[in-house]
């Protein structure tokens, strides 16, 4: 059903929205561009497997740019999963070499740049509900409410684990 409906978003204001919220959050977490120096040439796919498109993440002049797309066509490497084990990645709810040898999860490509990014993004204990809420400091309590509810109805993981694993 997620799929269904998200399938019907038009391309373009997702890739606005979601290059918004990369530049953001490399602003707060610059660390993680650091971290990415030998890999920062390199375009990462992000397929989440169960939606009907692509994430392509590249960075242009060392600002992170993501474009939303049918497939990962022009992609150095590829992280394919759920959206849930790729929220569960994010969010250190989910083991990454756990789901890598269940087969969960999918590396294809430029492996040392995806575990440059996997490291990156590790390292800086990201938070997708609050970077998003930081985008708009006034609704911050209400997307945090949100996030939790959604989370309990859909069992995806839209918040940094509590703790850790």
């Amino acid at each position: 059903m997620l799929s269904r409906a998200v399938g019907l978003l038009p391309m373009m204001p997702l890739t606005l929205a979601l290059s918004a919220l990369a530049r953001r959050i490399s602003v707060r977490h610059p660390r993680i561009l650091r971290r990415l120096a030998g890999s920062i040439d390199k375009r990462f796919a992000i397929d989440p497997t169960d939606l009907p498109f692509v994430l392509l993440m590249d960075f242009p002049g060392g600002t992170p740019r993501i474009t939303v797309q049918r497939n990962a066509d022009g992609a150095d490497c590829r992280i394919a999963g759920t959206l849930s084990a790729l929220l569960g990645l994010v969010h250190g709810s989910c083991d990454g070499d756990a789901l890598f040898f269940s087969r969960d999860l999918v590396i294809e490509g430029d492996t040392s740049a995806t575990l440059a990014l996997r490291n990156a993004i590790d390292d800086a204990e990201l938070d997708l509900s609050e970077e998003v809420a930081s985008l708009t400091p006034p609704l911050a309590g209400l997307i945090g409410q949100f996030a939790a509810i959604c989370e309990r109805r859909t069992g995806l993981s839209l918040q940094r684990a509590k703790g850790g694993m």
